[in-house]
């Protein structure tokens, strides 16, 4: 099994559009495509993708933000989305892509990367877990409509 990881390029739009829905399947493809332009053209966002044997297994966004949440320093990697396809999970992929958001961090002098997930994502919480991230807070957003 050979493993490649390396940043997105414009070519790449499309596999990384349908990895975005298998992060949020519930969002409308318009917001999912929206800022694919705009990310690949930011110094302060970086999209990596692995290819396991040439096939598409994963990506992760990252970004550089002010803050982060439990965070000491000022600015911090934050990785934004992450996804690695069902056949590919459990093989490292995750742990690869994530060494290299971090690696990309570090080369923008960040000191600290952050990350989020739902409360309810247990699959997810197990991964940043296992990959060393510690869990600094819990929220829960609310809304009021006012009429």
């Amino acid at each position: 099994m050979s493993t490649e990881i390396r940043r997105v390029a414009a070519g790449d739009k499309e596999t990384w559009f349908y990895m975005r829905k298998g992060i949020w399947p519930e969002a409308p493809d318009e917001y999912l495509g929206y800022d694919l332009d705009e990310i690949l053209a930011s110094e302060n966002d970086a999209v990596f993708m692995a290819f396991v044997d040439g096939q598409p297994a994963g990506m992760i966004e990252a970004r550089i933000r002010e803050y982060g949440e439990g965070c000491e320093t000022s600015p911090v990697g934050y990785i934004e989305g992450w996804f690695v396809y069902d056949r590919f999970r459990g093989s490292g992929i995750a742990g690869e892509l994530t060494n290299a958001a971090e690696n990309w961090a570090r080369e923008k002098g960040c000191t600290e990367m952050a990350s989020d997930t739902w409360l309810d994502n247990e699959v997810s919480i197990r991964a940043h877990t296992k990959l060393g991230y510690e869990e600094v807070e819990r929220l829960v957003h609310f809304v009021k409509q006012l009429g």
